[in-house]
């Protein structure tokens, strides 16, 4: 597979743009032509730049309003079209991008566009070019696929093909499914976008908010393995009109469009295995079995305030590393690691961020085969030495570069505890009901949240449900799960980009993204509750003006109400599912535990109840800050 990129898709000026695409691997490069008439070099000198980073110019474009104009634009419009083949002969590219015409001079009419377009690859020939005609979704006259393939097919010219966008034929609700009748070789050029279902302006839609495949809501699996199964085996192009991707980092932006066109592709394999698809083997997305272990980096004075905080949730400590400074506390099925190391990772994490959550680990189908599929998407493998009786587990860099080991149950890795911590003298462990750990919670910056959800939903076998707004008094930050059909992982990402808000204060004074909290799954929450309340654990107080609207929300009774009420339980309801949520009070700066009763398969989140909890957590954090007198 031969992939390229659009160089109107990432921040920059050229030269940072061929850096960045070249270093994220791709093959090839559209070559917008806003960038390079801003460039100050002649079109020889991009040429040469192109193939010193090892890329080629797959396309230059676009050539707007040329085909159905009446004379004498007819005739300016094949001049224009001379003077860009100057220019490719001199950037060394033999295809342009022909868009259907806008202007409100066109005419109209499949014959006549065809004998224009059939002149023009004539035209084309006798230089070595290519003519690739696509039909713009907002286009005058031509805005559909099957109308531009019947202009080329009446043009009837070996240098005339058809380009084809996956966001022109989707966004128009047209079946991808009718492009599989048409030839292979007659598609000339392929170009993929995602976008979050909107409904908008197609133009303006087009122009803001495109996406990498697999970051947004349309189906760009099923149009690829249409154009696949045609026996297409040109470049695969992405073409990324978006306002946040302009002001991020190249690089980064780069790495994400590769990573969702080799995710793609891989998808567009497995949904149809007689498709054939030049791609490097790789594992298919791996299935997560749960939430293994959560490792904090602390120093030691620090680490035994966590450690009390741990006690009154019910966590006993059940062991120590053997060689190093780390031990492991646990409850239910919940294992929680503290490590206070003076050198490695953890402790540079530590240097970093403080008191913090540095590693998550993953219980997978297969550790091994996790760390190949995601070298295979771009991820490079985490390894530091390990010393005598230690296990090298496999692990990657995750959100805001902590790390993310895996475990699994059919190698060594399987007694990963055993192997490696010797078990502390037996304390009496108090049954609070704690089962699992429910779900994961990562703030990140706001222009950050596209990239995990790629990272997450292309590496693991999981969904993403629709983002949401989170309001916070002082701003909204803005929410998307990454989740698999059993539960058994839950990731909420939360993107912040204001400082002002809880997930922002943050970021910012724990000085970069992070898990800000671990929420745990309770058997009982009201038995939680109570047994919370005998060791002395910090509750979240939420405002008595909440209950009293539940109550008026959902008509529930008087004495329910007031048991929530008293343990500061939160409650939402879902169809015939019900959710309960307490949360502890603040730990560091802004850090937080959640314990949660899922009942009757209520699969959400409370996201209703976000507001006042945000609301609670900032008095809190606001009465920390005055000072005592």
């Amino acid at each position: 597979m031969k992939t390229s990129i659009a160089t109107v898709s990432i921040s920059g000026d050229l030269r940072e743009k061929l850096a960045a695409i070249a270093g994220a691997g791709f093959d090839g490069i559209e070559i917008f032509e806003n960038d390079f008439l801003a460039f100050d070099g002649g079109p020889r000198e991009v040429g040469r730049m192109v193939r010193d980073h090892g890329l080629e110019i797959s396309l230059f474009q676009p050539f707007r309003d040329f085909e159905g104009l009446p004379e004498p634009e007819r005739q300016r419009a094949f001049d224009r079209a001379e003077r860009k083949f100057d220019v490719m002969e001199e950037l060394g590219t033999d295809l342009v991008l022909v868009c259907s015409n806008v202007s409100p001079a066109a005419l109209g009419g499949i014959d006549r566009a065809a004998a224009d377009l059939r002149e023009l690859g004539e035209r084309a020939k006798r230089r070595g070019l290519r003519i690739g005609y696509e039909a713009l979704a907002w286009g005058r006259h031509v805005n559909d696929h099957r109308d531009a393939w019947e202009i080329v097919r009446r043009a009837d010219h070996a240098n005339v093909g058809l380009i084809v966008d996956s966001f022109h034929t989707i966004a128009r609700k047209i079946d991808p499914q009718t492009i599989r009748s048409i030839p292979g070789d007659k598609i000339f050029f392929v170009q993929l976008a995602d976008a979050p279902l909107i409904d908008m302006d197609l133009l303006y839609w087009s122009r803001h908010f495109r996406t990498m495949p697999g970051q947004g809501d349309l189906d760009v699996t099923g149009f690829a393995a249409a154009v696949a199964a045609t026996g297409y085996d040109g470049m695969w192009s992405l073409e990324i009109f978006n306002d946040q991707f302009r002001g991020g980092s190249p690089g980064t932006i780069a790495a994400d469009g590769h990573r969702s066109l080799v995710a793609l592709m891989d998808a567009v394999r497995r949904a149809e295995p007689q498709i054939s698809a030049d791609l490097v083997p790789m594992p298919a997305p791996i299935a997560v079995e749960g939430v293994e272990f959560i490792e904090f980096a602390a120093n030691e004075a620090e680490a035994e305030d966590l450690r009390m905080l741990l006690a009154s949730m019910g966590f006993a400590h059940a062991g120590r590393h053997i060689a190093k400074h780390v031990d492991l506390y646990r409850t239910g099925g919940v294992n929680i690691v503290v490590n206070t190391e003076r050198e490695g990772f953890a402790h540079s994490a530590y240097l970093m961020h403080g008191t913090s959550v540095c590693d998550i680990g993953l219980k997978v189908e297969d550790a091994r085969a996790t760390v190949e599929r995601a070298r295979a998407l771009g991820t490079e493998p985490f390894e530091q030495p390990v010393g005598p009786g230690e296990l090298k587990i496999p692990a990657i860099r995750g959100v805001g570069g902590g790390l993310m080991h895996f475990v699994d149950d059919k190698t060594e890795l399987a007694k990963v505890w055993e192997t490696e911590f010797t078990p502390v003298a037996a304390q009496a462990i108090s049954d609070m009901g704690i089962t699992h750990i429910d779900h994961v919670g990562q703030t990140m910056n706001y222009e950050e949240l596209l990239t995990w959800l790629l990272f997450y939903t292309t590496l693991f076998d999981t969904r993403k449900t629709p983002m949401l707004d989170v309001v916070d008094p002082a701003g909204l930050v803005r929410s998307q799960v990454i989740e698999n059909e059993k539960g058994t992982i839950r990731f909420t990402l939360n993107g912040a980009d204001q400082r002002s808000t809880l997930a922002g204060h943050f970021i910012s004074e724990s000085f970069g993204s992070s898990v800000q909290h671990i929420a745990f799954a309770s058997s009982d929450i009201f038995k939680t509750a109570e047994a919370l309340k005998a060791t002395g654990f910090a509750f979240l107080e939420i405002s008595p003006n909440y209950f009293a609207d539940l109550q008026a929300r959902f008509g529930l009774d008087d004495d329910f109400v007031d048991i929530l009420r008293t343990s500061n339980i939160l409650y939402d309801r879902d169809g015939q599912g019900e959710y309960f949520q307490l949360y502890s009070s603040l730990y560091g700066d802004g850090f937080f535990f959640e314990i949660v009763e899922r009942r009757n398969g209520y699969g959400g989140y409370g996201a209703p109840n976000a507001q006042f909890r945000i609301a609670a957590q900032k008095r809190s954090l606001r009465d920390r800050k005055i000072p005592a007198r």
